[in-house]
């Protein structure tokens, strides 16, 4: 029996340390992490869109439980924070990487092509939901992260 299972993907340490030295905080737990790793490899051969890269932690995760026959599009309207995610996983030539507004994506993005979607931003989220809806297959998957409702 292994007494030590590594249960962080490829990056994350490394991404986990430069995303605490910015002070960004806006961040996904293990836990989230797990499940999105599970439920993306669910989507063999897939086309998955991360709408809110942040600084690439569940990118990792996404990424750790894609094949390697799936694509990952990812989009984060911050540069910054982009940029850590590119340092640590742009070698992955499963990963497009996109600085730029999630409103534009979807709506530029062909219906019935996404077989994943998780959703961590507002674009997705909280607007353009029916739009970002429209973008799954038959039997995909739409996964949000942090949601609260607004109070009255």
């Amino acid at each position: 029996m292994r007494d030590h299972i590594n249960i962080y993907p490829v990056g994350f340490k490394e991404i986990e340390a430069e995303t605490k030295s910015i002070n960004f905080n806006q961040t996904s737990d293990l836990q989230l992490g797990s499940l999105l790793s599970t439920l993306v490899a669910s989507k063999p051969n897939g086309d998955v869109l991360e709408l809110g890269t942040g600084s690439g932690l569940s990118t990792s995760f996404l990424l750790q439980g894609m094949d390697n026959q799936s694509k990952l599009t990812t989009i984060d309207s911050e540069n910054t924070l982009v940029s850590i995610a590119k340092k640590h996983l742009g070698f992955d030539e499963r990963v497009e990487f996109i600085t730029g507004k999630g409103e534009e994506l979807i709506l530029n993005t062909k219906p019935n092509s996404i077989d994943f979607i998780f959703a961590d931003t507002w674009p997705g989220k909280y607007n353009h939901l029916e739009d970002t809806l429209k973008l799954l297959k038959i039997g995909g998957i739409y996964v949000i992260d942090d949601i609260r409702l607004l109070e009255k």
